[in-house]
């Protein structure tokens, strides 16, 4: 999803009754599926990273996720994308989306 520089200050762009932090989660999601597409290596993981980032993105759809499985998601991703610092950025962003729900509860996740 584009934004314009006005729409960034005012904060996510929302469709209807959706929760602006799933917007976020979806928007960062999508990103680094597409990050993920582009890059030209091949590592061992990937289709790990592509199978979450698409639980990820169903989740999202579906409404509120639940924090404990957002946040093995995006440590199931981290750890297939490794070190391939081409992809740093947009993971760091779906970090930022998933970190709008809040931490884990403590005994959980």
């Amino acid at each position: 999803m584009l934004r314009s520089v006005e729409q960034k200050r005012q904060g996510p762009v929302t469709s209807g009754d959706e929760d602006p932090r799933v917007t976020e989660l979806r928007s960062a999601v999508s990103g680094l599926r597409r990050r993920l597409a582009a890059h030209p290596g091949d590592f061992a993981d990937r289709g790990i990273a592509e199978e979450e980032l698409a639980a990820l993105d169903a989740m999202a759809v579906a409404g509120i996720p639940e924090i404990p499985r957002l946040r093995r998601s995006l440590l199931l991703i981290a750890g297939a994308i490794g070190s391939v610092s081409a992809l740093s950025p947009g993971l760091s962003e779906v970090r930022r989306a998933v970190d709008l729900f809040g931490g884990p509860v403590r005994g959980e996740g």
